[in-house]
């Protein structure tokens, strides 16, 4: 089990949320791992879009790996697990009840919730008790840490995360200021980190190779290129089709083929960096 935080460097719009979710599909697919993606935003959209029609009937469809649930309900699984929570009935078996599938048993979604006011700080605290008890029952636990999190809630994710995905923007301020950041992060410092470039244009003077040189990495930073197909599909609930259609490519001269190649970087790293940290142990 592995538990891997999505962060931004600055509060800047970097494409955290739309990288994992390139990130975790693409792992769902290629790799044999029970993966549950949860979102932590006041908000359902981020997340539903990219996976789920708006439509309140559940249609299915057939894919690789069995039946696809490609439509949501109305209900957000956190406010059941919330209430499962509360009266301490939640166990590791019955999460799944309050998910949304996207690849039967590869890939499942708690989506985000519309802000309540008299429910933030429970349902707050109800995605640490969740991470805790699903580490339990899947093999990689993706969480988006969002903005509206409180600050002692989000540091005791990422104190609990086995892996943390530092975001940043593709311009000098950006960097510069994550590069005065690492300098008096002890998180950035630590092999639990690994920066990530979201909405990569590699045609920038600021280039992976330049970036990495300038924050003094040991290893190339990752990155997440701006697609139009994947931007597009984000908004279509055309994520999973996506993707797999990518796996297809072959021109390596093709800009789509470029996308899947820089997420499948970027998934190998991660993996790779779980492993090499789990020896450590």
């Amino acid at each position: 089990m592995s538990v891997i935080s999505f962060i931004n460097s600055i509060e800047d719009k970097t494409g955290k949320t739309m990288s994992m979710v390139a990130i975790a599909t693409n792992m769902a697919i290629e790799n044999n791992r029970k993966i549950l993606l949860i979102s932590t935003a006041d908000e359902e959209q981020k997340l539903k879009s990219c996976y789920f029609e708006d439509s309140p009937v559940k249609k299915m469809k057939l894919g690789i790996f069995g039946e696809n649930r490609l439509s949501v309900d109305a209900e957000s699984g956190i406010e059941g697990i919330t209430k499962m929570a509360r009266s301490n009935k939640l166990t590791p078996e019955m999460i799944t009840n309050y998910t949304k599938v996207v690849f039967k048993d590869r890939l499942e979604i708690i989506l985000g919730v519309k802000r309540k006011e008299d429910l933030v700080d429970e349902i707050q605290e109800t995605y640490l008790n969740l991470i805790n008890i699903a580490s339990m029952y899947y093999d990689e636990i993706f969480v988006d840490l969002d903005n509206n999190l409180k600050e002692d809630v989000k540091n005791r994710i990422i104190e609990k995360s086995d892996l943390v995905i530092v975001h940043t923007s593709q311009n000098y301020s950006s960097i510069k200021k994550l590069k005065e950041y690492k300098e008096k992060s002890e998180l950035l410092k630590s092999p639990k980190s690994l920066i990530l470039i979201g909405r990569y244009d590699k045609f920038s003077k600021y280039n992976v190779k330049n970036i990495t040189r300038y924050l003094e990495e040991k290893n190339q930073v990752l990155t997440v290129p701006y697609n139009t197909l994947f931007f597009e599909a984000v908004d279509e609930a055309g994520v999973p089709d996506l993707l797999l259609n990518f796996r297809k490519l072959s021109d390596n001269e093709d800009r789509n083929y470029i996308f899947i190649q820089e997420v499948k970087r970027a998934t190998e790293n991660i993996i790779y960096r779980l492993q090499e940290l789990k020896m450590r142990r």
